[in-house]
């Protein structure tokens, strides 16, 4: 396993001011950087949430739950924890899903993680649940957690894991797999062996002392493994620990399993649309280590407000809201809720959240939204601060808002709505996802702020701070400055407010390929996020290369205006392959960011700058054939690839497919699993294998097992597998070296498996028909050998080739080898 290597992602921006002391470090680590960031627009309460609320505040205590990716939660535990016993309930997961599949776009690695981030916090934003990360990276699927930890650097991560125990206090903490192979993945395996290690090292202050200058040694009461029954592997027993979660919530008008499939179809990407599940529904615990419990995950925790000195006030004014709560009039609870906000001052209270039912019970609305929806660092930033008190005439406490950041102040009467235009400045820190900062190793995220590690966003940036005046007492509340919009079909639309470098230059891929020494012209787009943005961009190549011009001066009068430039890059010399960076400056100030768009209506949208870099490769490559046509499946980026490299691509759709004549293609390719999304598959099939035993080249790309829209996407017979190489280096065998997909246009060598990058390949063929030639033999160190990555068969006058090697990981990677072998494969030698 290659672990050495650096990717291209982004560069840092900004740094923590090394001396800082102590003291005001820590102050702002608890007052600027809460643990949970709700970097949303407010939301008013309804009265049946308010009650949910008031509630919550008698219950104490907190539970943890541990696995390895977004998706890996239990969503009905986790609703029925937070909504049913009302205890502070988080998911830690180990990684963001950077290396899964994508079913609704072509956004891979760290994009993708930036969307499954987004998808896990709209699932907990549904069942209400806290979410965590640590610095690991998903790399791909890993077979053993040995293989997780050597490339994560099992201490980092372990540190990640103890540092969010320490500053969440769980009481329990639950992990959603076991230890060994029953996980059936390395990372889930991993992310139950560091949960149990870090529960024990959590509590041992020797363990990562530089933490105690924040947080204190922390042990959780137990830790519980909530067994499971999928995928064919039942680890329950009658004999375990159970509790039924299939409770039905009258405030809310939902059952837990109805709230759980609420949340788990966020994971659009995944494909992880839910049904409801209605009724009785158990869920099963085996113990791991701690205080074994024999009726109740909670046994012998307290989890009344008993644990806070001077309870006893606390409870009584607790139940005497709860009893009073007037679901018509929730302001009436106003009073007490402020003099309970007296008496837990200081104290170990859920004080976030009862500054929270103070507001809601006071009808309280604010907001500090920017005119535009973007700003360039440094610029003055136009700002509209509003707030409302719904509430009815006869509520008498006045009511003061201050915005201390822009300095507008106004008063509050009942359902007055107000609004103040402002100006504030924009700052030096982009809009830019915190562990995406730097480059980073394979294994893992570049954190150097102790303070962000674990944070599911970034802490608010530009914010507003309200300070609301009611009763004589004070509530603070940091609020993101949001931009917001009305869409003709969508309505009212809040995204995130950006900021921006002055000037972005963004190249169309991340690699790019160079046949020998020809030239390539590369376009870059510019983009300017302020008025009046002249400077310079300037290339800089691998040494030996040639680039033409070597500078482009640009001018930019308007905000948000672009210029396309193209440069013409030559490979010269002796390097082979190296990158190629971007720098623009402006105003005297050097900055090398491109710009990239991330828009799905299920998430908010994400603006990010990527680092101006791309990698670029020389190869000896010969092509086949010249038309390609292309149908899409779940999402890749292969066309935009095989453009690059001189094809002409036309994407096809079903129609034309069906419809269209085919025989102008010299190869025709499907997307990756096509056979899974597509429901026109089983009109194309015939037609396709028409086009074969006409003549021409059909090449299909993986498909998981199941489910599959036809059972056979081949001419003859074959099943697939859930075999898979996951060592990008792993040792590969030309099983048919003298078939001409081997040998045409590119003598295929041992050379060409070299620098390849996550995986070789995933799903392989299984029980293929005779008339398939296997082409490759790999396997993992340890296994034995699979030949079901890449087979071959004549049919009619044509050929079909069907892959489970990741191409669509390896082309836009920039991967020669891989290249050279996919041109092979879709380039019949037609004498």
């Amino acid at each position: 396993m290659v672990l050495d290597r650096t990717l291209p992602i982004f560069k840092y921006f900004r740094n923590l001011d090394p001396n800082m002391k102590p003291g005001i470090y820590l102050f702002l680590f608890i007052a600027v950087f809460p643990f949970s960031i709700k970097a949303q627009n407010m939301q008013q309460m309804n009265a049946a949430e308010i009650k949910q609320g008031l509630e919550a505040l008698k219950v104490t205590g907190s539970v943890l739950y541990i696995a390895a990716h977004p998706d890996d939660e239990n969503t009905r535990l986790l609703a029925y924890l937070a909504k049913e016993k009302k205890v502070r309930t988080g998911y830690l997961s180990l990684t963001r899903g950077d290396g899964g599949q994508n079913l609704i776009g072509n956004e891979q690695a760290e994009l993708l993680g930036l969307i499954r981030t987004q998808e896990l916090l709209a699932a907990r934003r549904t069942d209400g649940a806290e979410q965590f990360f640590t610095r690991a990276n998903d790399f791909g699927f890993s077979k053993n957690s040995e293989e997780s930890f050597e490339i994560w650097d099992k201490k980092k991560i372990l540190s990640d894991v103890v540092w969010t125990i320490r500053r969440f206090q769980p009481d329990v903490i639950i992990t959603r797999f076991p230890e060994d192979g029953r996980a059936g993945h390395g990372h889930h395996s991993g992310s139950a062996i560091l949960a149990h290690e870090a529960f024990a090292a959590a509590a041992d202050p020797k363990q990562f002392p530089e933490q105690l200058a924040f947080v204190k040694p922390w042990q959780a009461k137990r830790i519980l493994w909530n067994t499971f029954n999928f995928g064919g592997n039942n680890t329950t027993s009658d004999d375990q620990l159970k509790i039924d979660v299939g409770a039905y919530n009258a405030l809310l008008g939902k059952s837990y399993g109805e709230i759980a499939a609420e949340s788990r179809s966020n994971h659009r990407s995944q494909g992880f649309g839910s049904g409801r599940q209605r009724g009785s529904a158990l869920e099963f615990f085996s113990p791991v280590a701690g205080e074994a419990a024999k009726s109740d995950i909670f046994e012998g925790i307290d989890f009344t407000p008993g644990r806070i000195p001077g309870s006893a006030a606390i409870q009584q004014l607790l139940n005497e809201i709860n009893q009073e709560y007037d679901v018509a009039d929730p302001s009436r609870s106003v009073e007490k809720l402020l003099k309970l906000k007296v008496l837990v001052k200081g104290k170990a209270f859920k004080q976030d959240l009862l500054d929270d039912l103070i507001l809601a019970c006071a009808g309280i609305w604010l907001e500090s939204s920017a005119v535009n929806p973007s700003y360039a660092v440094g610029e003055t930033v136009n700002i509209r601060v509003q707030g409302i008190s719904r509430v009815k005439e006869n509520f008498s406490m006045p009511v003061k808002v201050e915005e201390m950041v822009s300095g507008a102040a106004f008063s509050l009467s009942p359902n007055q709505f107000v609004s103040v235009d402002k100006q504030i400045k924009a700052g030096s820190q982009i809009s830019q996802p915190y562990w995406l900062e730097k480059h980073h190793l394979l294994g893992s995220y570049v954190v150097d702020s102790l303070s962000k590690i674990g944070l599911a966003e970034n802490p608010i940036g530009l914010a507003a701070l309200f300070r609301v005046t009611i009763g004589g007492q004070l509530i603070e509340k940091k609020r993101p400055v949001v931009y917001k919009y009305t869409d003709q079909v969508r309505g009212e639309v809040y995204q995130p407010l950006v900021i921006a470098p002055p000037v972005t230059a963004t190249m169309s891929d991340k690699a790019f390929v160079f046949n020998g020494s020809e030239s390539k012209k590369i376009a870059i787009q510019l983009r300017s996020f302020k008025e009046n943005a002249s400077g310079t961009l300037e290339p800089k190549v691998p040494e030996g290369w040639k680039v033409l011009p070597v500078k482009i001066d640009f001018a930019l009068k308007g905000k948000g205006d672009e210029q396309s430039v193209e440069f013409v890059v030559t490979p010269a010399g002796s390097v082979a392959s190296g990158n190629l960076t971007l720098n623009v400056m402006v105003g005297g100030k050097t900055y090398n960011y491109g710009l990239k768009v991330i828009d799905y209506e299920h998430i908010p949208l994400q603006t990010l700058f990527p680092f101006a870099e791309a990698k670029v490769n020389k190869i000896d490559l010969k092509l086949g054939g010249k038309h390609i046509g292309y149908i899409a499946g779940a999402g890749d980026l292969m066309p935009e690839a095989l453009k690059q490299i001189g094809y002409e691509v036309v994407l096809l759709t079903p129609d034309q497919v069906i419809n269209s004549d085919l025989s102008r293609f010299d190869a025709i390719v499907a997307g990756v699993r096509l056979y899974n999304v597509s429901d026109q598959i089983k009109s194309m099939q015939p037609r396709l294998m028409k086009y074969v035993e006409n003549g021409g080249t059909y090449l299909v790309q993986y498909n998981v097992n199941g489910p599959l829209k036809l059972d056979n996407p081949g001419p003859y017979p074959f099943g697939l597998s859930r075999d898979r190489v996951t060592e990008e280096d792993a040792k590969v065998t030309l099983l048919a070296p003298e078939n001409e997909a081997l040998n045409y246009p590119n003598k295929i060598t041992a050379k060409d498996f070299e620098g390849w990058v996550q995986e070789r390949g995933l799903y392989f063929v299984s029980n293929m028909d005779a008339k398939y030639t296997p082409l490759l033999g790999m396997s993992d160190k340890g296994e034995s050998a699979k030949d079901g990555s890449l087979i071959i068969a004549a049919y009619g006058k044509g050929r079909y080739v069907y892959t489970g090697i990741s191409f669509f990981r390896q082309l836009p990677a920039g991967v020669p080898g891989a290249y050279r072998l996919f041109v092979n494969l879709i380039s019949a030698n037609k004498k």
